[in-house]
């Protein structure tokens, strides 16, 4: 094996027992640790020897996820500076003016000019970027649906659902479990709105991080002998919009602005 393709061919390697042996929560978290080269293979105990020093060996060269960001978000550049900035605004419900394709997201307004330079009024991190760069360019202009449904029946979801989970609906379950203000600050810093409940969930809230590219938060509070859930939907219209990786990073993103947004506030950890 010449090193690891994915997160889920470490996966299949390991015990999948969620022993926390390896200080990891599951047996996907580590995996997606030893895909990224923040842990190796050895620190798993239930995996021969052998199989450590054969794979380990040929493991890749450690990936950093914000070099590899930062690669994905300069070729995003070049290739928006080889666009009709006016027709992809047209396309997608953006405005172009001075030079500037301006869209909104999450209720502020944020524009790229011809170079892919950035301007707008909120702290944009390369988690989101990405995303918004990549919508540009793609230029679906699909009108939703109303219809919406799991990342893992979006086509190409269903690869990505398990890390999805593990990276944005688990760690977005826990801040609204010890943040009880996190829908209510959403709703003020975000220009969310809070709909009428779906899929029995005590709270559901639309936020709209893209043009035509709404998301769907479902939350259950606990009772008494049931834990507490939320699950993350999309518009099923969504990877005409945006690319399914592009979908994933978004909505990872989010939830790094959610965490710090607790952090400012005193949550809990």
């Amino acid at each position: 094996m010449d090193g690891f393709e994915n997160v889920m061919a470490v996966f299949k390697l390991l015990p999948k027992t969620n022993c926390r042996h390896c200080n990891n929560a599951t047996c996907l978290a580590f995996a997606a640790a030893v895909f990224q080269g923040r842990k190796s293979l050895s620190e798993c105990p239930h995996l021969p020897p052998e199989v450590v020093a054969r794979l380990g060996e040929k493991a890749p060269a450690p990936k950093d996820p914000a070099a590899e960001l930062e690669a994905t978000l300069a070729s995003l550049k070049q290739r928006i500076a080889k666009i009709d900035l006016a027709a992809a605004a047209r396309s997608i419900g953006a405005e172009f003016r001075d030079g500037r394709l301006t869209l909104r997201t999450l209720g502020k307004n944020f524009s790229v000019d011809e170079k892919g330079d950035f301007y707008t009024d909120i702290h944009i991190h390369q988690w989101i970027a990405v995303p918004v760069l990549s919508y540009i360019i793609q230029r679906g202009g699909v009108t939703p649906s109303g219809n919406w449904v799991p990342l893992r029946e979006l086509n190409g979801g269903k690869d990505r659902y398990r890390l999805f989970h593990q990276r944005c609906e688990k760690p977005l379950k826990q801040l609204a479990d010890t943040y009880t203000d996190l829908f209510e600050d959403l709703v003020i810093l975000f220009n969310g709105r809070q709909v009428e409940n779906h899929y029995a969930s005590d709270i559901s809230l639309v936020l709209e991080p893209l043009p035509k590219l709404p998301i769907l938060i479902c939350y259950s509070r606990a009772e008494e002998g049931i834990a507490s859930s939320l699950n993350l939907f999309f518009d099923d219209t969504a990877e005409k919009n945006l690319n399914i990786e592009s979908v994933y990073t978004l909505a990872a993103g989010l939830v790094v602005m959610f965490e710090k947004i607790a952090l400012r506030h005193g949550a809990r950890q």
